[in-house]
């Protein structure tokens, strides 16, 4: 596969991956409050990313894919709140184990990203239009 193909592949393939970790951070975020219904319930568990290196022999490239989505294992905080409906024996309530500003420094990362992916993809487009003005 020539070049400037490939340039358009792996920069396509670097914009997925980064759009699947915007989704993953606007969930975490959406569901920064979100506690159980029933009393002891589990609150929302963050949602991880990660992604995988993955070469494409015939396009003599290496691109990013995203390898799993898993869940952030850390334990959830309790707050004290006896009249909410997860609160368990003892009044306590867990808390979803988001961090907002981890959240928005995810996004902030993945959107300049993405942002970087699509001037290469956009550079690549620009340089194959160049050599078919070249050729005419």
């Amino acid at each position: 596969m020539d070049p400037l193909s490939s340039i358009s592949a792996i920069a396509a393939s670097g914009m997925r991956a980064q759009g699947e970790r915007l989704k993953v951070v606007s969930e975490n975020v959406a569901n920064a409050d979100s506690t159980g219904n029933t009393p002891g319930a589990d609150a929302y568990r963050r949602k991880t990313l990660a992604f995988e290196e993955l070469v494409d022999r015939e396009m003599g490239a290496s691109m990013v894919k995203v390898e799993e989505i898993g869940r952030d294992k850390t334990p959830f905080a309790l707050v004290h709140d006896p009249a909410h409906p997860a609160a368990d024996a003892k009044g306590m309530v867990k808390m979803p184990n988001v961090n907002p500003i981890l959240e928005m420094s995810n996004m902030r990362e993945a959107s300049r990203s993405y942002e970087a992916n699509m001037n290469m993809f956009e550079a690549g487009r620009d340089m194959r239009t160049q050599m078919l003005d070249l050729l005419r």
